[in-house]
This record gives C-alpha cells, structure tokens and sequence, in this order.
C-alpha cells in the first residue's frame, strides 16, 4: 500500500468534525473501477494487511482503505462517548459519502465502485447499498450481521474478558493509535442491552446493485441465518457458505474467498451483450 494521508471531514449537525486515515492502492486511472474496503468492528487499514490489495491486482480495480474514527490512526472516540446503536447506519449514511467527497470521487466513479465490507463493515456496505442504491456498481459481504445473534454476543464477551485479562490488548495496540477507543467503542455497544433489538433486514430490499454476501460454516461470530437474512430480503443477492474461514476468511482462507469474489465481479462488470 501507498504511504497514509488523511481526510479531513467538516464538522456537522450531528458530528464533530473528523480526521480519517487513508490508503490508496494503484494508481488513479479514470477507467478503472474503484473497491472500496470497509474493516471489522476491531479492523483499520492496517490490520487488513495485503489482501486489499492482492484482490485488487486480481481484479484490475484501484483501492480505497480507510480507518473508520475511533480505529487506527482516524479520530478516536471523546472520552466517556459510546457509540449509539444505529452507529453502522451513521457511517454508511454520513462518514462513508463524506470520506469520498473529501478525497474527491466523482458521482460517476461512485457509479462504478464497489464496497467490500467484512463484519461490522459489511452491514455498513449493506446499509450504504440500501440507502444510495444508485451510488454503486456493487457490495460484497463477508460476515455480515443483519440482526443480533447469541453466538455474536457470547463471542463479544468472551472477546472482553482477553482483552482485560490476556496479550490481546498489547497485540491490538499495534494498529490503533488508541486501543482502549477502539476496543469499547466496538464492544460496549455490541454488549449493551439495548443493542439487542438492532436489525436493519428491513432496509435491505431497497439494494438495486448487484450483491454477494459470504459466510463461513465455522464463524463464531455469526451463522449462516445472517446471508440467508439477506437473501430473501434481497432476491437478486448471491448467498455462499465457505465451509471454513471462521469470522475472517480473507485472512484465515484468502484463497477460497478470492475465488468466490473474483468471478462474481468480474461477471457484473462484463458488458452487456
């Protein structure tokens, strides 16, 4: 990946202003579509590592990587402030068309581009589908989470407990300026009672563009009941199961997934006949 730079995002109504760490993979050219990648609820660019951009190689496409605030080296969290529960529909809505007007991507390259969203980042892809049906070429999915499962909070748990009591946190440290902003901005919400109601199935069937969404067998974070959410929301969306890869297979089984994800775009990106 190329050397970080930074999107300064002006302050709103409803935000402060922001500062979100970026990474442009490829050069630009105006006749390559832009994927765009959206990173876990623990991620930043970082810890995506190279698979970004090996995908991109593979699919003759230029990258955007960014660290959502409060991961990485973007603009942590304001101390004693939790994310709200509709905190993935804030992003999708808000940060995400905001980092890409700052950075400059026409509406046209928007028509063009592809999001490719795991966890956390791949309800964000969902829900930026869902609201700007128009505003993309396509999303991919990778253990996305439509609605609250038991297994997701178990596991979350579990993840707090390593956290405080284990290396986790010093092995985190290394990719988020601030560990702690990152850690409990993700895990309180996902622990917080009120969280539990969160699920935004219903706000999928307004997604036009074409859709995969991917679920390993033997995720701990979430089963296969989230893609099938999806797909009879979504008719048209394309449902596959890997039958390992746990809750990150572009890490754990990059091969597999590559091979599901590289046909699927580059079939929507055919010309019509």
């Amino acid at each position: 990946m190329n050397e970080s730079e930074f999107a300064d995002l002006p302050a709103t109504s409803t935000r402060d202003a922001l500062r979100i760490e970026c990474h442009w993979i490829g050069a630009a050219a105006s006749d390559v579509p832009l994927a765009v990648f959206l990173h876990e609820g623990l991620g930043s660019i970082a810890m995506w590592k190279d698979w970004p951009t090996a995908l991109c190689e593979r699919l003759g496409m230029r990258g955007l990587v960014y660290s959502r605030p409060g991961y990485g080296r973007s603009t942590p969290r304001a101390q004693g402030v939790k994310w709200p529960v509709d905190f993935m529909s804030a992003q999708a809505r808000d940060v995400l068309p905001a980092v890409l007007d700052a950075l400059g991507v026409s509406a046209g390259e928007r028509k063009r581009m592809w999001l490719i969203g795991h966890s956390d980042g791949a309800s964000i892809a969902l829900l930026y589908a869902a609201a700007f049906p128009e505003a993309l070429a396509g999303a991919v999915a990778i253990a996305p989470h439509v609605f609250v499962e038991d297994i997701s909070v178990d596991s979350i748990g579990e993840a707090k407990v390593a956290y405080e009591t284990t290396r986790l946190r010093e092995k985190l440290a290394r990719y988020h300026d601030d560990v702690d902003s990152a850690f409990y901005g993700w895990n309180d919400i996902w622990l917080d009672p009120a969280f539990r109601s969160w699920n935004i199935v219903g706000e999928l069937a307004s997604i036009r563009a074409p859709l995969l969404a991917v679920q390993a067998l033997d995720d701990h974070y979430g089963t296969m009941a989230q893609v099938e959410a999806i797909g009879a929301a979504v008719p048209h969306a394309r449902v596959h199961a890997l039958a390992q890869g746990g809750h990150s297979p572009h890490r754990d089984a990059p091969q597999p997934l590559n091979d599901v994800i590289e046909p699927f775009i580059w079939a929507q990106r055919k010309p019509a006949a």
